[in-house]
């Protein structure tokens, strides 16, 4: 009979320092070895004793470590007072009087909670993974057929907004036609009686000039006078064309009127925090805020930074050039401006384009593609001081006049002035006179927050302009009085604003509720202030042309 091969032929143990087959095995440091590597082993490790055996009377044991601090000694002990492993040495040594705990015994110890551990996570945690992964992949399904379905009716919805729109239109046209038609008729018809006045006068002249030429007693004197129905001109028509009244705030409402016809479409916020998607908006703040890192601007005095998306910002000074850093202080780019000392303020549209004011030419300027061009100039007697770029495209500009007297706030759209807000309900000013900025910014819930340093408060009007409420700084029970300079608002609404005076930030909720201060990050004279894309805080510091990275919220 033929020999049939074993299937379950043992598998060739090789070498632990080459590929060779095994033949001898270390039993001192559990090694297995071919013949070529065992003097290889033992010079390696001559400070070692070894004992080389046969691989098939190898013994399995425990491999000790080697002492650190004395050659060819094991440690077999682990000192309880240092957490080290220790030889004999080291114990009659500077380990002398320590108790210690056998090797064995610790590895054991070690190895039942290995055990114990890899079995909670193969048999509990792995399956509950497990689990949950496919607990989200279904959320992950429904979401992507929800969103499906919810796309379709939105299309279905949009074609019939347009249909609506288009009725609207028509209405619009509709009755345009129908007021041109009647004006029409009423100014044709006006006119025939005019023109055909004109051939009977001409007719009637003509008679009177031949009467005027015969000696005919009776023609003269049998003549009838027309001259004064001729007099009586038919009365001119009160010809009034329409006018198309519009109103246009993107995003908010559009509307037309013409005559007694009104029509229009509009927005609203139902809820208080952002209509953007942001992952922002389920987080709250920080225990202790912190400060992530310093960056080197160079700009010294610091006067005003502008975040431009995550890790950029313009920053600006005393001085004609605006300089865009990332967040390791490199310079990304440089903008010399058109001012005549340095920009009253920057700021960024949602384009990313850098936007500017210059207080003494009266001019709101937008850089684009390196060049600048003038967007707004102030009405005379006005000068622009603060910015903000509104997430609806808005630009709200703070103006001040030539003597500082009285300070505004003034939204444009594009080169249009849309609103002002300068006044209350009683006519009184809203803002303080005098030589201090007023920073502005608009709030995710429409609010215009300002924060006017000649009041030492915080401003809040609603979209009408309506003031809301005033903050002055006395829930913070700062040791300096408050004095309020650069404000931001971020995705959840919060206002936050610099107070120079006390070194710190004051974080408001949306209607006014003092939250906290931010003052463990070594903000001296905080003046530049604006919020990244992730919601972190960029924080100038006057004096050290620095600026602070701040995480405060979780």
């Amino acid at each position: 009979m033929m020999a049939t091969p074993n299937p379950q032929a043992q598998e060739v143990i090789t070498c632990d320092l080459c590929v060779k087959p095994t033949q001898q095995f270390c039993n001192s440091c559990q090694v297995s070895l071919c013949v070529d590597c065992v003097n290889k082993h033992v010079d390696k490790l001559k400070y070692q004793q070894h004992d080389i055996v046969h691989f098939k009377d190898r013994k399995i044991q425990l491999v000790f470590p080697e002492c650190e601090f004395h050659s060819s000694q094991r440690c077999e002990v682990h000192c309880q007072q240092c957490d080290v492993p220790v030889c004999l040495k080291c114990i009659v040594g500077p380990h002398n009087g320590h108790k210690v705990k056998d090797m064995p015994e610790i590895f054991n110890e070690k190895k039942k909670e290995l055990e114990k551990e890899t079995k909670e996570i193969e048999s509990t945690i792995i399956p509950q993974y497990k689990k949950k992964n496919e607990e989200t992949e279904s959320k992950l399904s429904i979401i992507m057929a929800e969103f499906g379905e919810l796309d379709k009716e939105k299309e279905k919805h949009r074609k019939f907004w347009h249909q609506e729109v288009d009725t609207i239109f028509n209405k619009l046209g509709s009755l345009m036609k129908s007021i041109k038609e009647n004006l029409l008729a009423a100014l044709n018809s006006h006119q025939s009686k005019i023109k055909n006045q004109i051939p009977d006068m001409t007719q009637t002249v003509q008679q009177n000039k031949e009467i005027l030429k015969s000696n005919n007693v009776s023609a003269v004197t049998n003549y009838k006078s027309k001259l004064q129905e001729y007099r009586n001109m038919p009365t001119d028509i009160d010809v009034k064309l329409p006018s198309l009244k519009t109103n246009t705030v993107q995003g908010r409402e559009l509307s037309l009127e013409l005559e007694d016809y009104k029509a229009s479409l509009t927005q609203t916020t139902l809820s208080s925090l952002t209509d953007e998607v942001s992952y922002l908006s389920l987080q709250k703040l920080l225990k202790q805020p912190k400060s992530i890192t310093t960056i080197p601007t160079g700009v010294n005095p610091l006067l005003h930074v502008a975040c431009v998306g995550v890790d950029e910002a313009w920053v600006s000074g005393k001085d004609k050039t605006i300089t865009r850093v990332d967040i390791h202080g490199s310079v990304r780019d440089t903008v010399t401006t058109t001012c005549e000392e340095w920009p009253n303020d920057i700021t960024v549209t949602r384009q990313g384009e850098l936007v500017y004011s210059d207080v003494h030419n009266r001019t709101v300027n937008i850089v684009r593609h390196g060049r600048t061009e003038t967007l707004i100039t102030t009405p005379q007697g006005w000068h622009p001081g603060q910015l903000c770029c509104t997430k609806y495209g808005d630009i709200l500009v703070s103006m001040l006049t030539t003597d500082y007297s009285q300070r505004k706030i003034v939204r444009y759209q594009g080169h249009t002035e849309k609103q002002e807000i300068d006044r209350d309900e009683d006519g009184e000013p809203i803002y303080k006179g005098g030589k201090y900025t007023l920073f502005v910014v608009e709030n995710n819930n429409g609010d215009i927050c300002a924060s006017d340093n000649n009041a030492d408060t915080v401003v809040v009007v609603n979209k009408s302009g309506r003031v809301r409420f005033r903050y002055d700084g006395t829930p913070a029970k700062r040791k300096k009085s408050f004095n309020p300079r650069h404000i931001v608002t971020d995705s959840m609404s919060q206002i936050i604003v610099a107070d120079i005076n006390n070194a710190c930030l004051h974080i408001l909720d949306q209607n006014g509720q003092f939250l906290r201060c931010v003052d463990n990050c070594g903000l001296d004279k905080p003046r530049g202030l604006s919020v990244d894309s992730e919601g972190r805080l960029w924080v100038g510091l006057y004096q050290s042309g620095e600026v602070k990275v701040i995480q405060y919220m979780k």
